[in-house]
């Protein structure tokens, strides 16, 4: 737990050395996605939770439409003029000036910033980084503006950001998750109606483990980015033949096995993975209503052997890793989250085995790849907020 004012006056020292002054601190947290991948821009439904991991924002207002930013965990600051701020500079500042950058063209005038961050989000983890440093940007500029702006759209803003200065086609999952995580709640979000649940996690004797594969491939955001234009493709086809067809979210499994030879082998393969996917999440929710976690770890299980087969999406060390939690007495399930190429896998756990598979994890895979994995174990936790 957190001791928040030990850790603002932390960031009050570390902010008046950089700019002779007391900020306001924003944060936000990363997440992971415990089932429900690549289902976020088809239209379909996930299932994350918030996680503590957080990342920090204070800032200060300046009036000469300027954004001094200094990054902690890079070392490094950089300045953007927001008179000269329409093009990304291939920069992690992108995320930052994604955020000014849509917040002006929603109308929203920003005078300037002074911004410390930092965090303890893993980058390149798969546990949604940038989101983090979008939402809390985003959450601080507007605060120190005055500018009010509600959740929902502040997430729809960060959203844009991503996809239209950063170029990454992320569907809105893990900003909305960053905005409204819940203490103990996992989110249920229908990403096409943005109708969402908070749910109450009945784990009993378990826990949800996360394991940082520590690696991360370059190929990841453009193989992305052509999995998207794959899902479109085949909506385009089967929109053909099946009316009413918008996305992958409105084909039934049962359509989808009538018309599959339609589709090209890669694309059937998709639009699979997609359509079971959704399905599955919304057989998770079940399970957990029963509280049957036997049959939700099954569905972790189905999900990472989509991902490897039909998304293609994983890696060796993620599937090393998932391989290796599921042969750990105590393992109910385990699976890649995020967008994959590396990162991180989630795994349910019974609780009188956690430090036992921790070990044995570790052991097994540095003996693998000789490189020691991060283990986070997180209960889920808040949404974005001020820390006053």
């Amino acid at each position: 737990m957190t001791n928040y004012k030990s850790f603002q006056a932390q960031i009050n020292e570390k902010f008046g050395l950089l700019f002779s002054s007391k900020p306001r601190i924003f944060q936000a947290p990363g997440r992971v996605n415990l089932i429900g991948e690549h289902t976020d821009y088809n239209d379909g439904f996930v299932f994350p939770i918030a996680l503590e991991r957080r990342t920090t924002a204070a800032m200060i207002r300046r009036d000469d439409r300027k954004l001094e930013i200094w990054s902690e965990n890079m070392g490094e600051s950089i300045a953007i003029d927001l008179n000269d701020n329409s093009s990304k500079r291939n920069h992690w500042s992108d995320y930052v000036a994604g955020v000014a950058a849509i917040m002006e063209k929603s109308g929203m005038t920003l005078s300037g910033a002074n911004i410390y961050l930092e965090s303890d989000v893993p980058v390149g983890s798969g546990l949604s980084s940038s989101a983090a440093l979008e939402v809390s940007t985003a959450l601080g500029l507007a605060a120190i503006h005055g500018i009010e702006i509600d959740k929902i759209s502040l997430a729809k803003l960060c959203q844009r950001a991503e996809n239209e200065f950063v170029g990454m086609k992320c569907g809105i999952m893990d900003q909305f998750i960053a905005c409204h995580g819940e203490h103990n709640k996992a989110l249920l979000l229908d990403c096409r109606s943005l109708d969402f649940q908070m749910i109450e996690l009945p784990l009993q004797n378990a826990l949800f483990v996360v394991c940082n594969t520590m690696v991360k491939h370059e190929l990841g955001a453009s193989e992305y980015n052509k999995r998207r234009s794959e899902c479109e493709e085949a909506v385009q086809i089967l929109s053909q033949h099946i009316p009413g067809v918008q996305s992958l979210r409105d084909i039934s499994i049962s359509q989808f096995t009538q018309h599959a030879a339609k589709l090209p082998p890669v694309v059937r393969n998709r639009t699979r993975h997609v359509i079971t996917e959704t399905q599955r999440v919304l057989d998770a929710i079940e399970a957990l209503k029963n509280d049957d976690l036997a049959e939700f770890g099954e569905l972790m299980n189905a999900s990472h052997n989509s991902l490897q087969a039909d998304y293609e999406v994983s890696c060796t060390e993620l599937d090393t890793m998932v391989e290796i939690a599921r042969s750990i007495d105590g393992t109910l399930g385990a699976r890649m989250t995020g967008g994959g190429f590396g990162g991180c896998t989630v795994n349910l756990v019974l609780e009188d085995q956690v430090d036992s598979f921790c070990s044995i994890i570790q052991q097994r895979y540095q003996h693998k790849f000789n490189r020691m994995p991060d283990i986070y174990i997180s209960a889920p936790s808040h949404g974005m907020r001020e820390i006053s």
